[in-house]
């Protein structure tokens, strides 16, 4: 699903805390996450919203995190080990041509893509496998780096969402990135 992948050396910049003063992983999925939830963290790298997003969904709960690179999820993996939260995860490896996701097909209660989707070659093969996860009118949260990605860009995103089946319910402001919540 590749089209460009971010070098795993910017991962552990992308994993510091110092990236929770523009981009807090707690204000941005706090809203959409409660405990006992099965989320789909796309895109993971080394876990700087998965962790968070596995403290929200408790023991209970369960976050799939999905990467394309085995370094990133290995560093995921200590990561969470080391933070206790080994048993609220898992780690998957996908490929360029499939996230690998047919055995999850409506057990996602909400999935979500930080500074993913610009990276992926195919969007609507992207988002079409998504929606399958999803059970019915769940959401799916889309962020996007505005300097990565242009405002028309974006709004070419949301309208390949649509094309997949979503509609969006919101589109909250941030000043660090473009967002918008989209529903199956």
């Amino acid at each position: 699903m590749a089209k460009h992948l971010c070098p795993v050396w910017i991962g552990y910049l992308l994993a510091s805390p110092i990236r929770k003063l523009f981009q807090n992983p707690d204000k941005i999925l706090s809203p959409h996450i409660t405990e006992n939830m099965t989320v789909l963290d796309v895109g993971c790298a080394m876990g700087f919203f998965s962790l968070p997003a596995a403290r929200m969904v408790g023991q209970n709960g369960k976050v799939i995190c999905l990467d394309i690179q085995k370094e990133m999820i290995k560093s995921l993996e200590k990561r969470a080990s080391k933070a206790g939260l080994t048993n609220m995860l898992e780690t998957r490896l996908c490929n360029e041509n499939s996230l690998g996701l047919n055995d999850m097909a409506e057990k996602i209660d909400l999935a979500f893509a930080v500074a993913v989707v610009h990276e992926v070659s195919d969007a609507s093969v992207f988002f079409s496998e998504i929606y399958k996860t999803l059970k019915p009118k769940h959401k799916f949260l889309v962020v996007e780096p505005k300097g990565h990605v242009s405002v028309e860009n974006f709004e070419k995103t949301i309208s390949i969402a649509k094309e997949n089946g979503f509609m969006v319910i919101d589109r909250p402001k941030a000043l660090s990135g473009r967002i918008v919540v989209l529903k199956k």
